[in-house]
Formats: structure tokens, sequence, C-alpha cells
């Protein structure tokens, strides 16, 4: 009987606890939000996020402050998402390579994404397009293959290693027989500016980033990675089209907050999130830049993000994958 009392002594304290912290969730938010983009300023994310955080912000009555921590293929960012407090003040902006495919490439992870973060939305999908510059002589996918054939160890630009762009480049090469050489930057900007600057002429790289230069006539776009054209580029094949058949990749993003959200705040941010991506001119943005916006419930990232996990680790071993 005495052990009995004391457990029931124990929960009754542990449940008192935890009234000030559920009624503090319910009262969610009640200052500003911090969502750390894990990649330069300039690039996808950078867009998705700043777009939708706007209309976030609105919704929930609070600022929602975008913080770019760039480094490590983004695993820097989601570190930091990872390590704060699980009140729903820091969410972060996670991707099939942060969540999915860098566990399998980096040698060493500060975190686990099937453990360390709490799923809150989709944000929805992005095109890869494979590009070199306006001036270069090659002009087709069969034009970049013949290159590579007669030049081993071809260099490629993509945003960082381990991104979804690095594995389109080592999943190109596969299917080709060529040998790749990757170039990793610090962002799409700084890769940009140097296919702008004919310093490296062959790209993979998200089609936001990329399209206003290609629009511009500064960038020639060759394919794009994923099953479908783009709505942005009509004119510019699917890999599969250009020959590459079976070829097809389709990055995925989301929101993630710390291992441990309370239900009331994943509930609170899941469905401004959702009516934010579902918004008419939020859509239009996005898809005008070549970013298909959807949200979805937190269960479905949650389920996405294991399955992913499991593919690209079969995906990245076979390839030989790897990134410091």
């Amino acid at each position: 009987m005495k052990n009995a009392f004391a457990l029931t002594r124990r929960a009754a304290a542990v449940a008192l606890l935890a009234v000030p912290f559920l009624a503090h969730a319910a009262d969610f938010p009640s200052k500003p939000i911090r969502f750390i983009v894990p990649y330069t300023p300039g690039g996808t994310t950078d867009l998705v996020a700043r777009t939708v955080g706007q209309k976030v912000s609105e919704k929930l009555g609070q600022p929602v402050l975008i913080d770019n921590r760039g480094g490590a293929g983004g695993n820097i960012g989601m570190d930091a998402v990872a390590k704060a407090a699980p009140d729903g003040y820091t969410i972060g902006f996670g991707a099939i390579s942060t969540n999915a495919l860098n566990p399998h490439i980096y040698k060493s992870m500060a975190f686990d994404p099937r453990k360390d973060f709490t799923a809150i939305s989709l944000l929805g999908t992005s095109t890869i397009v494979l590009e070199v510059p306006a001036s270069s002589p090659i002009r087709s996918v069969p034009d970049l293959i013949a290159a590579a054939k007669k030049n081993p160890g071809l260099p490629y630009a993509t945003a960082g290693a381990g991104t979804s762009m690095n594995l389109a480049g080592v999943m190109f090469a596969q299917m080709t027989g060529t040998e790749l050489v990757h170039v990793a930057y610090r962002g799409s900007g700084p890769a940009i500016t140097d296919m702008l600057g004919n310093n490296i002429g062959v790209m993979f790289d998200n089609l936001p980033a990329s399209l206003p230069h290609i629009q511009a006539g500064k960038l020639r776009a060759l394919a794009v990675a994923g099953p479908t054209r783009s709505p942005s580029l009509p004119d510019v094949p699917t890999m599969a089209e250009a020959g590459l058949k079976g070829y097809a990749l389709d990055p995925w993003f989301g929101v993630y907050g710390p291992a441990n959200l309370p239900a009331p705040v994943v509930k609170a941010l899941n469905e401004a999130f959702v009516e934010a991506l579902a918004m008419p001119d939020v859509k239009a943005k996005l898809q005008q830049a070549g970013f298909s916006p959807r949200g979805s419930t937190a269960q479905e990232l949650a389920t996405l993000t294991q399955t992913e996990y499991q593919r690209l680790g079969e995906v990245a071993k076979k390839a030989g994958m790897t990134a410091d």
C-alpha cells in the first residue's frame, strides 16, 4: 500500500507540474517564432520560408522571424532546431536532404531525423533543373553526356553536399555511365554567380533560384529532374524525355519542430501553415517561381520522413555517396 500511495503522489505531482506547461501551450503563440532555414539567403528555401512565413505570422498574430543558418548540407541549421526548447518558438525548414538523405552520407550527424524532430506540415515540392551557361556549346542532355564521356571528371555545381541536387548529379552519372566531379557550394546563390561568370559549366539546381536567370537568357535549361515537365518551363524536357528512362527526383520540404512538441502547439502551427500554403496569392507566387506548394497533416510528414529515410539510405549506399 505504501508503494502504491507513493506512486500515486508522484503521479499527482507530475500532473500538477504539467498543468502550467499545458496552459502555456494552449496560449501559443505569445511571442515571435523563429523559423530556421538551414541554407543561405537567395535560394528556394529562403523564398518559400519568407513567402509562407509572412502569412503564418498574420494567422498567428506574432512575427515569424526567418533565421538563415547555412552549412553542412543543412545540418547546422536543423541541429539548432533539434536542440531548441520544445515550445514551438523555434521551428525549422527541413528537406529531403536534412531529414532523409544526410544521415546516410555524412560521417557524423549531431541529430537523428527519426527521433529528434516533431513533424508539423509538408511545404511542397521543388523542381531540380540541369543547366549550363547560355554561352555553353552544350545544348541538350545528349550533348552533356557526350562532353562528359570525352572529358572524364567534368565538374558540376550544386547548392551543397548531400542536397537533393547532389543526389540528382549522382543519379545522372550512374545512369549515363559518366564520371562527374561534384563541386559543392554554400547555397544556390554563390553557385549561380560562378555559372554566370563561366567559372563552372554545369549545375543541378532547385528551379526557383535559377528560373529568373533562365528566363533572362543567361542560363540554359537542359532538362528537369521530375517525372513531369515544369509549368514554369513547358518547353524543357524531363530527364526521361531527354533519354534517361526511369530518371525522376522530386525534392520535398517540410516544417519541423524539436521532438516532443505539445499537441496544441503542433495543431496551431499545422493549421497556420496549411492555410497559408492554400492561399491563392501564395500558390501563384510559389508556382510562378517553380515551387509546388502543398500542406499536409503532421502525421503525413512524419510517415514520409520515415519511408524516405529508408529509401534514400539504400540509394546512397548503392551510389557510395559521402560528405564531410
